[in-house]
């Protein structure tokens, strides 16, 4: 268990050929291919990687109305999204929030303070799309990669219409726009975005009155452009706006809603982020190619008490990446060997405005050196990578991945892979202090994990009906906890003697059932225990369903999302020790239904209810979800 630096105190790593393989992620030949599958510039159909992988598409997050990035990854086999303003964390298999890592058109987008990305800061642009590894990819990614790798693509400026927009208003006082504009050439392009989100929010305490809003802005830009017969240049670049309230929780050891999220009057928080990448691809032969890269992330973030300043942070990461891949074709099969070299300096400052905290500058530097070999046959892959990590405040580290898959005949597929994995403590754990509650520890140790996976995927009836089901296993070394030692119970970080486990089952399922309706369904049985106790936050059982009709000639379509959320076990500091206390949360289950129009021209009005049923429940301890709201458009398409 962690406690995030703002509740307390309120890239692709190397993968740059990702912006060049964006608009390619789907062939005729080849179905849906994965550009984040290896650290080679070769992009992957999703149906030869050995490991466990899911693809939402651009079709698939237009067609369920998706405005926050958090509600599609719901969809997905091993995701658990905890939400509350101003933190919102994803978790892939039992991991911890900050075991993902995430990558905006190639760039890692991680605060370099907190550790960690705040996905509910991510909005679901037109055109863009989605994967995510899930299972330990340190060897390729390093730290953060951990727990696995969830990468958002935006639209090129070749995909679709020059222009795509759209407008919508509704319950709430929600104002939501985006525009998505292109010019494609034959030799260069550049795609422009825009993206506004506003609402006045609802209650989030229980039985408050005060509505909890946000405004975010994200401005993106992405491009390139040929600058000789085999090097191209490329860039891309997103500044990210966010201003919302928030409400505190009492930590009056004398009141009577001690511990539980009350009405703050005037409480809000601010954040902003400042992403760009540039880098060069060079072909040196059809076989052999070169790959520089280099991109920075700034980040700020603060809270408020009305006008006062009460906490603040600014992290800055800096990173280089070359990667260099060689083909080589056989009578049987086909070799693949790739090199990759990571540089990468973070840096971070906590900003307390009261003096309490250390508010000097601190920084670490990495050195990554990867190693690659893939092999391809006829219905046969297999996959290594092995990556050593110079790193000047923690050991040296060595992690490894090995991956493997063979067709057995009937449409039928197995798979299997293992990895380790590591993770370094981030700055808060190390330096943060919050007078009187929390104190951070620099003598933590990186956190270690090793697991595998087995997995079998099935096509039936000619590939109308696709399942898969995943068994993996993890277990997690050195795990950083938060201890509340007496007499003070203080909160202070600590790494963990005793072994962490994760264990779990993922289900999949894809079915065209005649030509108009497509059925997607995802289920995850999940055992993660904490020294033998149940983690907090990782609902045991987790599903989806997506069914979505589409009417001839695409005049019209309309989707019904099913998202079950199990019984999970959460802290709730409800005793004046502050020690926490175990609270089980009960499960809960929205309903959202949406439908759109194609009206003359390139004009269609849509529409959607979410949380239809008007469902009451708690994502974190005392957080009251939102209720029902109903929100109409007008959208501008290809």
């Amino acid at each position: 268990m962690r406690i995030s630096a703002f509740a307390l105190g309120a890239a692709l790593a190397g993968q740059s050929s990702l912006i060049l393989a964006a608009e390619e992620t789907e062939t005729a030949d080849k179905g849906p291919i994965l550009v984040t599958a290896s650290r080679s510039d070769e992009p992957q159909p999703a149906g030869r990687y050995a490991g466990s992988a899911s693809i939402l598409s651009a079709d698939d997050l237009t067609a369920r109305q998706t405005r926050n990035l958090a509600d599609a990854l719901r969809d997905v086999p091993g995701v658990a999204v905890s939400e509350v303003a101003g933190q919102t964390q994803l978790r892939l298999r039992g991991s911890e929030g900050n075991h993902v890592l995430v990558l905006i058109d190639g760039i890692e987008v991680s605060d370099p303070f907190a550790g960690e990305f705040d996905i509910g800061t991510q909005q679901a642009e037109i055109g863009a799309r989605v994967e995510v590894l899930r299972g330990p990819q340190s060897a390729l990614y390093g730290s953060d990669a951990i727990g696995g790798v969830v990468a958002y693509q935006s639209a090129s400026a070749c995909d679709g219409a020059p222009l795509s927009a759209y407008a919508e208003g509704g319950s709430f006082a929600t104002f939501n726009a985006s525009a998505h504009a292109g010019l494609c050439a034959d030799r260069q392009e550049l795609a422009l975005g825009a993206t506004f989100v506003s609402t006045d929010g609802a209650p989030n305490a229980r039985g408050g009155v005060r509505d909890i809003g946000r405004d975010s802005l994200t401005l993106s830009a992405r491009g390139s452009a040929d600058i000789a017969p085999d090097l191209t240049l490329r860039a891309a670049g997103r500044h990210v706006s966010t201003r919302g309230q928030f409400n505190d929780q009492d930590f009056n050891p004398a009141s009577p809603t001690l511990g539980l999220v009350v009405d703050s009057p005037g409480v809000r928080f601010t954040n902003d982020a400042f992403f760009a990448l540039a880098g060069l691809n060079f072909v040196a032969s059809p076989d052999w190619t070169h790959d520089l890269s280099a991109q920075i992330a700034d980040t700020t973030r603060d809270s408020f008490a009305g006008e006062q300043r009460t906490f603040g942070s600014k992290g800055q990461r800096l990173k280089a990446s070359y990667a260099t891949s060689l083909a080589l074709a056989g009578p049987v099969f086909a070799h693949r060997l790739t090199f990759a070299a990571d540089w990468e300096r973070e840096a971070f400052r906590n900003t307390d405005p009261f003096g309490f905290a250390f508010t000097g500058k601190r920084s670490t530097r990495n050195i990554g050196l990867v190693g690659e070999y893939a092999l391809a046959g006829e219905g046969f892959d297999l996959s290594a990578a092995l990556r050593h990590d110079f790193n000047d405040r923690f050991d040296d580290a060595t992690t490894l991945r090995i991956a493997g898959g063979v067709d057995a005949g009937g449409a039928t597929r197995l798979r299997a892979s293992y990895g380790t994995g590591i993770k370094n403590p981030g700055f808060y754990e190390l330096y943060g202090f919050i007078d009187g509650r929390f104190i951070g520890n620099e003598n933590l140790k990186p956190e270690k994990s090793t697991g595998w996976e087995a997995g079998i995927d099935q096509s039936l009836a000619d590939g109308a009906v696709k399942l898969s089901a995943t068994w993996f296993e993890s277990d997690l070394d050195d795990e950083i906890f938060t201890t509340f030692l007496p007499p003070d119970f203080l909160a202070t970080p600590a790494n963990r003697t005793t072994r962490s486990t994760r264990k779990g089952l993922e289900l999949s399922a894809q079915a065209k059932i005649g030509p108009q309706f497509v059925l997607d369904a995802a289920y995850t049985w999940l055992d993660a225990k904490e020294d033998g106790v149940e983690e907090v936050r990782r609902p045991a059982n987790i599903a989806s369903a997506v069914l979505t009709w589409s009417a001839p000639g695409d005049a019209a379509s309309a989707s019904l999302i099913v998202r079950h959320n199990g019984a999970s076990d959460d802290f709730a500091f409800t005793d004046p020790s502050f020690v926490p206390l175990i609270v089980r949360l009960d499960d809960y289950t929205l309903v959202n239904l949406n439908a759109r129009v194609r009206l003359s021209g390139r004009f269609e009005v849509f529409g959607r209810i979410e949380n239809l049923l008007d469902e009451h429940y708690e994502p974190v301890f005392s957080f009251v979800g939102q209720g029902r709201s109903v929100i109409a458009g007008i959208r501008i398409t290809p």
